[in-house]
């Protein structure tokens, strides 16, 4: 079964992209409570920048696809740099057996430069990312999937449904454990062969989402890592 398309069209002018070699500008995302296993995700809608050729064009869902990871992360957090490798080899790994991936940074582009749309292409292009990376500007869409860290993993089956918010795997940066990306492939394994994923799902562990002032969701906690 594959995920279904919903088409829609954007009126937001294309200036909102920068020149080539930018990836996708994030417009809206409207989805359900995330948090919630179950939950269907709705409508992608983004004018997309390929990083290879600057081709600008509207994208709005995952025709084909078996199942979709939604990935919150960023270019500056140590603890996505640890995994950026098995991040790119799972990618790499899992996309030709149907599964879609997509990248989203949601920080404050401001005060943290390091984390800007010309520096995520950037990060795409020398880590050789194959998935879209895209920019939350509004940062609507990490509010809407209650997102809290990067990175924080989101699985979503072929019917649309929540089926995984784990971590990547129990490897972190400074621990002399291995980053495999054992926990998330297991879950991909899972969903791919149409089976659940087990519901003993370790929640991620990463660097706050950096918001804007006056974005902080009730969820956040001002006391979390980095």
């Amino acid at each position: 079964m594959s995920i279904k398309l919903v088409q829609a069209v954007i009126k937001s002018p294309a200036k909102q992209l920068s020149k080539s070699g930018t990836p996708g500008v994030l417009i809206t995302c409207e989805h359900n409570d995330g948090s919630d296993y179950g939950k269907r995700i709705y409508q992608w809608i983004w004018w997309g920048g390929d990083p290879a050729d600057g081709n600008i064009r509207v994208w709005a869902g995952l025709a084909g696809s078996k199942a979709l990871l939604v990935i919150f992360m960023c270019n500056h957090c140590p603890y996505v740099k640890h995994v950026a490798d098995q991040l790119k080899a799972l990618s790499d790994d899992y996309m030709p057996q149907g599964l879609s991936v997509i990248a989203i940074s949601s920080n404050d582009a401001e005060k943290y430069p390091d984390d800007s749309l010309q520096a995520m292409a950037i990060e795409k292009a020398e880590r050789g990312y194959q998935f879209a990376y895209l920019f939350d500007e509004s940062q609507k869409v990490a509010q809407n999937y209650a997102a809290a860290c990067t990175p924080d993993f989101y699985l979503f089956d072929s019917e649309q449904k929540l089926a995984y918010r784990g971590q990547l795997d129990s490897s972190r940066p400074r621990s002399d454990i291995p980053v495999t990306g054992k926990d998330l492939r297991a879950a991909i394994d899972a969903v791919l062969s149409g089976q659940s994923p087990s519901e003993q799902q370790t929640p991620s562990i990463g660097c706050n989402i950096k918001w804007k002032e006056g974005n902080e969701p009730q969820y956040f906690n001002p006391q979390g890592i980095a």
